[in-house]
């Protein structure tokens, strides 16, 4: 590995704060998260205070069970992803259907009408 690539010691704040707030949303207590990813509760619990620093399969587990996904973004988009999802936050949220997919682009009611 080289000198200048150092291991993480926690999932960075942001990103457990993230995970946090998805099974919270769910309603789902961190055994049921646990159960559903076939670990403890007690693994969850250092996952989500960052005492312990899951595999990567792990971390997909434990996203996609959320609904989530993660996606690799050149780091000069950020800024621009980060608005984008902070925009769909404030946005009531409505079901989907297993079969639909959410948009990636909703057109403001301007937009619409235009030709």
């Amino acid at each position: 590995m080289p000198s200048h690539i150092t291991r993480a010691r926690a999932l960075p704040v942001g990103l457990r704060e993230a995970l946090i707030a998805a099974r919270r949303q769910r309603g789902w207590s961190q055994a049921k998260l646990g159960e559903q990813v076939g670990l403890p509760q007690m693994h969850i619990s250092g996952i989500e205070t960052g005492k312990v620093v899951p595999r990567f399969d792990t971390l997909l587990d434990l996203v996609r069970v959320l609904a989530y996904d993660l996606l690799l973004v050149p780091r000069e988009l950020v800024p621009v992803v980060q608005a984008l999802t902070r925009d769909r936050s404030s946005q009531p949220a409505r079901a989907l259907s297993e079969d639909e997919e959410q948009p990636l682009y909703v057109p403001d009611e301007d937009e619409e009408r235009s030709p």
